[in-house]
């Protein structure tokens, strides 16, 4: 009688153990960025945050359809080349993924978006900036970060009217985010009255700039913008101090990091780096920014380098809409994640246009001092 019991309790326990087993949803959300080559911090930078968003919603217990959601995170890296991106992309596809988060450069971006769109899978860039991207007509494309043409307009007008630069020189590295910032720049400083000097290119993988910042230099700048990453915008720093190129230097999101000071390997004069980032919070909003910031680097022992916090809000605001539309069944919550608004984030509170951008994007202006991320004012 006693080992009949026992059987009775055991079926009943795995039943039970089944039936919980069964109630389970598992959720599988991409995430794809460069996690290796020259901008690999910035492509961890960014996994981090995904990883930091799928545990948090774990430990959170997320319920969608009346099922527990397991969300599972699978990273890919697309070394920021665009070949590889396409590549991944149809990885992550074929592993039947529910969302992708990702990826971080324009140029990888907005290749890969054919594919998603094809799959029917929601794509949300956390730092693609390039305008095209959202405007390929795709359902399945979004952003949370402000475009080019409200970034690189707004530099462009900054570095005439606030820094009051006369004579200002251009470079980009020919990427479709390098190019499209600095073009949207020079718009931005021909409608405020200014000059642009000189007009040069590089690539994303150059190490020596001396030829373009000679030329640069016999145009006398007072300002010299980079479209471009960190990676190269650290070593064109220390080449214009060791050229005696004495101009201040501007450049948007990509080059916003909190590791420049470093790539610049000392070279930066206090105030002399004015840059962009394609975000920004105020009020009372600063301190769910500055708790996150705290939570990252308790997490994983380094700092947030760009774009993470807008990774973690990325992975949010999927689990969102499919806690709304009560499915994770990319066709049926796509419409929900489609009508975001007035979702609060880390990041500010984010609400998506038709076309799938951030609607009032902020941007924050920085510089630094000491070799700190100093920052000087959010507008919009």
């Amino acid at each position: 009688m006693q080992d009949k019991l026992k059987v009775a309790v055991l079926v009943a326990a795995t039943a039970c153990a089944m039936s919980a087993f069964a109630q389970e949803l598992v959720v599988r959300i991409g995430h794809v960025g460069p996690t290796s080559g020259s901008i690999a911090h910035q492509g961890k930078d960014n996994e981090m945050g995904a990883k930091m968003a799928i545990d948090d919603l774990n430990a959170r217990g997320v319920v969608i359809g009346g099922k527990k959601a397991r969300f599972e995170l699978l990273a890919e890296d697309d070394a920021a080349d665009p070949k590889q991106a396409t590549a991944v992309a149809q990885k992550l596809v074929d592993s039947k993924v529910n969302a992708v988060v990702g990826h971080l450069n324009s140029g990888t971006s907005i290749p890969a978006s054919r594919i998603y769109s094809d799959a029917g899978i929601p794509q949300i860039s956390p730092s693609a900036t390039n305008p095209k991207y959202t405007r390929q007509g795709y359902k399945t494309t979004f952003r949370v970060v402000a475009d080019d043409v409200h970034l690189g307009g707004t530099l462009g007008r900054y570095a005439v009217t606030t820094l009051k630069g006369r004579a200002i020189a251009v470079i980009d590295d020919r990427t479709a985010y390098g190019q499209g910032v600095a073009q949207e720049f020079e718009k931005g400083v021909l409608a405020a009255g200014g000059k642009i000097v000189a007009r040069q290119f590089t690539t994303d993988k150059s190490t020596d700039f001396t030829a373009i910042l000679t030329s640069i230099k016999a145009q006398k700048p007072d300002i010299v913008f980079y479209g471009g990453m960190d990676a190269v915008a650290g070593p064109m720093i220390r080449q214009m101090k060791q050229l005696g190129l004495a101009a201040r230097f501007m450049g948007g999101d990509g080059v916003c990091s909190t590791e420049l000071p470093k790539l610049a390997t000392g070279a930066m004069v206090d105030g002399q780096v004015v840059c962009a980032e394609a975000g920004g919070v105020e009020g009372e909003q600063k301190k769910g920014m500055a708790d996150f910031r705290v939570a990252f680097k308790r997490r994983f022992g380094v700092d947030v380098q760009l774009y993470s916090p807008y990774v973690y809000d990325a992975v949010g605001l999927l689990a969102a809409a499919m806690v709304r539309a009560q499915s994770s069944d990319p066709a049926k919550y796509l419409p929900a994640l489609a009508a975001t608004d007035g979702y609060n984030g880390v990041t500010g509170t984010i609400s998506f246009d038709a076309k799938g951008d951030i609607k009032n994007g902020a941007l924050t202006l920085y510089t630094y001092r000491a070799g700190a991320h100093e920052q000087i004012a959010v507008v919009r």
